[in-house]
């Protein structure tokens, strides 16, 4: 099942699913993102990912337009802890490389440090290649 949240204008900025065959949530970011629709969104997953009792996430930004600098802080010390203690393991994040997204997204990777496994990717095939691996390590 899969969830559409929308923006004040009506446009779609996030769908976000449990994908059942990989076993991961599969976040897909479009548009310019702003904080609230960010926490908003961010929140969301954490939804599927508790429902099905899942450790993996795949966080697509290849259709964000800007940055979103202003909501790092909130997922570093609000959002990673909440994602880890109800047992994500394992965040693989593609953004276009050079993209103001990607930027955004190298500070979040830092701040989260070790507390998830987190990688970062410009090519969306081998996101979902490092959480197979991972998932199969797993089992």
């Amino acid at each position: 099942m899969s969830t559409e949240l929308k923006n004040g204008f009506g446009k779609v900025y996030l769908t976000t699913n449990y994908d059942a065959a990989n076993q991961w949530v599969y976040n897909n970011w479009i548009g310019y993102q702003t904080y609230t629709g960010i926490t908003a969104g961010a929140d969301a997953c954490l939804i599927p990912l508790r429902e099905n009792q899942c450790a993996y996430l795949l966080n697509d930004n290849r259709q964000v337009i800007g940055p979103w600098d202003h909501a790092v802080e909130w997922i570093v010390t609000n959002w990673a802890d909440r994602a880890s203690e109800q047992g994500l393991t394992h965040f693989a994040h593609v953004a276009s490389p050079d993209s103001l997204a990607a930027h955004s997204a190298e500070a979040m990777h830092l701040g989260i440090g070790g507390r998830l496994q987190m990688r970062m990717f410009s090519d969306f095939a081998e996101a979902q290649a490092w959480l197979r691996a991972a998932r199969q390590g797993a089992a």
